[in-house]
């Protein structure tokens, strides 16, 4: 079974195109630092964030992400997901709700990814129901897809094509989330998991 998915994980790979490379992705990391850095340098100690990672994609974007903040903060995750190992979207599901009281506080997420903003949007709104005083949606990348989104990123590192993109973090059937930069994937490559 390991060498199917060796296999699998590697046919997927194969065709694929590199549209940023480790240096652009470093540099998408500083640029969302940087407007962070600016918008909390100088707040009181009451007013320190609770930045939120959204696991698991956000898993590479947000380690790197904190290292590079320069203010006082809290940091908690949640966890919530309408892909699982598919490539298509679902319904939201929440696998962990935020552990932090979230009432009156400023809250910064931190996403892999704005793709068609179900998920985002469903995530602003049940923080703002829980007594959130403002959600900030830091994505690492912002998806053209063409069309309106139920919510829009806060700050984007990285403007990607309308194409399956995986890499720092983001993953295709759970394979190739350790990549340093962002392959897409052919779509003839997509196929159903049992195919």
């Amino acid at each position: 079974m390991q060498d199917f998915h060796y296999q699998r994980a590697q046919a997927l790979i194969k065709h694929a195109e590199e549209i940023f490379d480790a240096d652009a992705v470093k540099a998408a990391v500083v640029r969302v630092a940087d407007t962070l850095n600016e918008r909390f340098g100088n707040l009181e100690d009451e007013a320190f964030p609770l930045v939120l990672g959204v696991m698991g994609g956000a898993v590479v974007f947000t380690g790197q992400l904190l290292t590079q903040l320069d203010f006082p903060l809290e940091f908690d995750y949640i966890h919530v997901t309408r892909y699982g190992d598919d490539d298509q979207g679902g319904q939201v599901v929440w696998k962990v709700i935020p552990r932090s009281n979230v009432a009156g506080r400023t809250i910064v997420v931190v996403d892999d990814i704005l793709d068609e903003g179900e998920t985002l949007a469903h995530v602003k709104q049940r923080l703002l129901d829980m007594g959130a005083a403002e959600v900030i949606l830091a994505v690492f990348a912002d998806k053209d897809i063409k069309r309106a989104k139920p919510v829009q990123a806060d700050i984007v590192g990285l403007t990607i094509p309308n194409k399956f993109v995986v890499g720092f973090g983001m993953d295709v059937y759970g394979y190739w989330r350790n990549l340093p930069g962002l392959w897409a994937i052919r779509e003839t490559d997509l196929k159903p998991r049992d195919a």
